[in-house]
C-alpha cells in the first residue's frame, strides 16, 4: 500500500510517497481504511526533530494522528466494532500515523464518525475537537454565566472552543482575522478582535476573563510568544483564573491565583463521541478549507511553514 513517511528528521523534503506493508490488526486493534487524514502544526514539528524529548518516536514514521475511515480488519480481544464501521479517532502520536491508505488503530480511541458530514470532512473534528473541550471543561473548568478570551479563535481549535462555550452559556470573547470573522463570529463569538489591524489588550480597555485560552498558532519552529505578551495575556485573567496555552506555556506562578497550563491533548473516546454527538445534532460545525491528495503532504507543510495555508486541511489517500 502507499503511504507518506520519513526516515530522518529534516524539512520537508524528508517526506516521501512511497510503498509500506499493508498492516495487520495486532489484538486490541483494527484497520482502517484512511478516508481522510488531516494536518496538524504538530505534524511538521514532530517532523523538524524539534519535539523529540516530548514525542520519541521511532523511525521511519508515518505522520497525522487524525483519521476518519471505515474498518476492514478487526483483531482479537475487539468488542462493539465490526468490519464496514465508520469511525473517526485521534491516534496515538507515537505510532504508525493516518497519512496512508490503510492503519492499525487501537479499538480504545475510535469513535463512530458523524453521519451529518462527509466521511473524509470528519478527519479535521479529533484532536482540535477534544483540544477544545478539555481547555474549556477540564483545565479551565468553566461553567455557564462565566467569560473566556479566546485567542486565536481562528483556528481550528479556536474554531470548536468558540462553539463548545457557546453552547455552555459561557461569555466569548475572541481573536480572529479579517478571513474568519465571519466564521467566528457565526459560531457564537460576542466580541472578535482583529489582532492584525491593532494591539490586542489596549482593545479590551482593562476587562478581565475567568480564562484565557492562549491558541494562536505559532510557526513550525516553534518560535514562542514572547515573555511581554505571555504577560498582557496573563493580565487579562480575574483573580483565581486560567491561563491555558496549546503554544507558549506560561510561568509556573503568575500570581493572583492565577493557574497557568501547557495542555497537551490526551485521546479520550468518550469525549470525542460526545462531540459527534454534537454534531450531528447540528450544534458542532466543522469547517474545513482544503481537501488534498495525500501526495501533496509534503507541500502543505511548506505552505504552513510560510503562513499560507488558508485553513484545516485534510489529505485523501489515492
Amino acid at each position: 500500500m502507499k503511504a507518506v513517511r520519513y526516515h530522518s528528521y529534516g524539512a520537508s523534503d524528508v517526506l516521501s510517497y512511497e510503498d509500506i506493508d499493508h498492516p495487520v490488526a495486532d489484538t486490541g486493534q483494527v484497520v482502517v481504511r484512511v478516508a481522510a487524514t488531516a494536518f496538524n502544526l504538530l505534524d511538521a514539528a514532530v517532523r523538524g526533530g524539534l519535539l523529540q524529548q516530548i514525542f520519541p518516536i521511532e523511525l521511519p514514521h508515518v505522520p497525522n494522528y487524525d483519521i476518519s475511515g471505515v474498518i476492514t480488519e478487526v483483531g482479537d480481544d475487539v468488542t462493539g466494532w465490526s468490519v464496514g464501521d465508520a469511525i473517526v479517532a485521534f491516534l496515538p502520536p507515537l505510532q504508525a500515523g493516518g497519512a496512508a491508505e490503510y492503519v492499525a488503530v487501537p479499538a480504545d480511541v475510535l469513535a463512530a464518525a458523524p453521519r451529518k458530514a462527509e466521511l473524509a470532512d470528519a478527519a479535521a473534528l479529533p484532536s482540535v475537537g477534544l483540544a477544545a473541550w478539555q481547555l474549556l471543561f477540564e483545565h479551565a473548568d468553566l461553567k455557564a454565566g462565566q467569560s473566556v478570551f479566546i485567542d486565536g479563535a481562528g483556528g481550528a481549535v479556536g474554531g470548536y472552543a468558540v462553539q463548545l462555550a457557546k453552547q455552555a452559556g459561557i461569555t466569548v470573547t475572541a481573536t480572529a482575522g479579517a478571513r474568519s470573522h465571519d466564521r467566528v463570529r457565526s459560531y457564537g463569538a460576542g466580541r472578535i478582535i482583529d489582532y492584525t489591524a491593532a494591539p490586542i489588550t489596549p482593545a479590551l480597555a482593562g476587562q478581565v476573563f475567568d480564562a484565557v485560552l492562549h491558541l494562536a498558532p505559532t510557526s513550525p519552529d516553534l518560535k514562542p510568544t514572547s515573555p511581554k505578551e505571555i504577560a498582557e495575556l496573563i493580565d487579562l485573567v480575574a483573580d483565581g483564573g486560567t491561563f491555558a496555552s496549546t503554544t507558549t506555556p506560561g510561568p509556573d506562578q503568575a500570581g493572583r491565583g492565577v493557574r497557568t497550563a501547557r495542555v497537551f491533548t490526551r485521546s479520550d473516546a468518550v469525549q470525542l463521541a460526545e462531540l459527534v454527538s454534537r454534531l450531528d445534532a447540528g450544534d458542532l460545525k466543522i469547517d474545513v478549507a482544503e481537501r488534498r491528495p495525500l501526495t501533496d503532504l509534503a507541500a502543505v507543510h511548506d505552505q504552513a511553514a510560510v503562513g499560507r495555508l488558508p485553513g484545516k486541511t485534510i489529505l485523501i489517500p489515492a
